[in-house]
């Protein structure tokens, strides 16, 4: 009756471990949909190759530029060029208007010279009409009727005198005419010639004119072409900017996805360090407890529960050669992303990755002592910073070579590397 009870008692305790091991599976995230590792690194990869694409095409787009600039130089000698030409036409024009304004006063003066040639042959015409009148109504007497109408020689004489200053009279006149008459001619020619001057220096500024809102239209023309390329140049470097600023992002979140999943991963198949802790206590501490050494104050860097690799001679966890390790791995499950504090107050002297130690943080504590944390995610301080004890400079992380999440601690004094043990324990 006691084994009847004693079984069913185990089968029921079985169970009910079935059921919480059950219930703590299905609250554990799943990994059925999550991307692997190498699948990660292969985005990444692509991530990189579009990231180095953008720069190059950023590299030639900068290259084109100067190109563009030897362009841009062109066409605005160009540009200079055509404004000279402006200023020369414009220079021409305003010669061509002083021109047209002398022709204008010259033609005045031809006109008055053409109005008193005329006035004149007016003046001699109704002269020469009223000889003719006279002449008709003395019955169109000729000068020989004249002559020999004479009672005698004396009168013929007389008469003869007369003729002859009538005839010389009438030649003058005639002559007058003739010589205002040419004058007119004259007059009125150079008039047409002055007017022709004139308008060919119009159709000549007209031209002038033509031309000169050609060459402005060609100097704006070439300067909307500047601005244009200046315009397309920054938007094209804007919008490669933008890219290569989102691809540097979605670089950083992947690079962030692949470090979650390379924890996952190994977290998934890590097994609890074998190495075990030195006899001095390398059981666990608490991050940030201060520890009283010799009157000194030291902190503990973060918090771990084994000394997965203690410092002096060891197998190297990668190579399996035998090297010396000047300082201690400090490990605890889940101990990604925790974080990493000063041991003591002083100056940040390095802050930037270090070789195989990944990303690494350096403080000199300005009495010959300094520590030294490696394998960082991500940094909290940066070079040149001064920190206090016990003030957070980083965070767990899985940078250069390891096996998994942990501290790499190093204290070192006056150069020499010391066990970092003795003053956090």
């Amino acid at each position: 009756m006691k084994n009847k009870k004693f079984w069913v008692s185990l089968i029921a305790g079985i169970m009910a471990g079935l059921m919480l091991l059950t219930l703590l599976l299905s609250l554990l995230p799943t990994k059925a949909n999550a991307a692997s590792s190498s699948e990660i690194k292969s985005q990444i990869e692509e991530l990189e190759e579009k990231q180095q694409e953008l720069e190059n095409k950023i590299e030639a787009l900068q290259g084109q530029q100067s190109d563009n600039v030897t362009e841009i130089r062109a066409i605005l000698e160009q540009k200079n060029l055509i404004d000279q030409q402006v200023g020369l036409l414009y220079a021409q024009i305003n010669n061509l208007n002083e021109q047209i304004s002398a022709y204008s006063v010259l033609i005045a003066d031809k006109q008055e010279e053409l109005d008193a040639a005329e006035k004149r042959l007016k003046d001699l015409n109704e002269k020469n009409k009223e000889r003719i009148r006279a002449m008709e109504e003395d019955g169109q007497l000729s000068y020989w009727q004249v002559l020999f109408g004479a009672n005698s020689f004396f009168d013929f004489l007389d008469r003869l005198s007369i003729v002859e200053e009538i005839a010389a009279a009438d030649h003058q006149r005639l002559k007058e005419m003739s010589e205002a008459a040419k004058q007119v001619e004259t007059a009125r020619a150079e008039l047409l010639a002055e007017r022709d001057e004139l308008k060919k220096a119009k159709d000549k500024m007209d031209q002038t004119q033509a031309d000169l809102e050609q060459k402005n239209t060609q100097a704006q023309a070439l300067l909307t072409e500047l601005i244009a390329k200046g315009e397309e140049y920054e938007a094209l470097m804007e919008q490669l900017e933008d890219e290569q600023r989102e691809a540097a992002d979605e670089l950083a979140n992947k690079q962030v996805e692949y470090d979650d999943a390379k924890y996952a991963e190994y977290m998934a198949t890590a097994t609890q360090p074998t190495t075990q802790p030195p006899s001095y206590g390398g059981g666990g501490g608490n991050g940030g407890a201060p520890v009283d050494i010799d009157g000194i104050t030291w902190v503990v860097p973060c918090d771990y529960t084994v000394v997965s690799s203690p410092w002096g001679w060891r197998p190297h966890p990668l190579s399996g050669e035998w090297k010396f390790h000047n300082g201690v791995d400090l490990w605890a499950p889940g101990c990604y992303g925790q974080p990493i504090y000063a041991t003591r107050s002083g100056v940040v002297t390095y802050s930037d990755w270090y070789g195989s130690g990944g990303q690494t943080v350096m403080i000199d504590h300005l009495d010959g002592f300094k520590s030294i944390y490696m394998h960082l995610s991500s940094y909290a301080v940066s070079e040149g910073d001064f920190v206090a004890a016990g003030q957070i400079i980083g965070y767990i992380g899985t940078t250069g070579g390891v096996t998994g999440p942990h501290l790499h601690f190093e204290i070192r004094y006056n150069g020499e590397t010391l066990n970092p043990m003795q003053f956090i324990t």
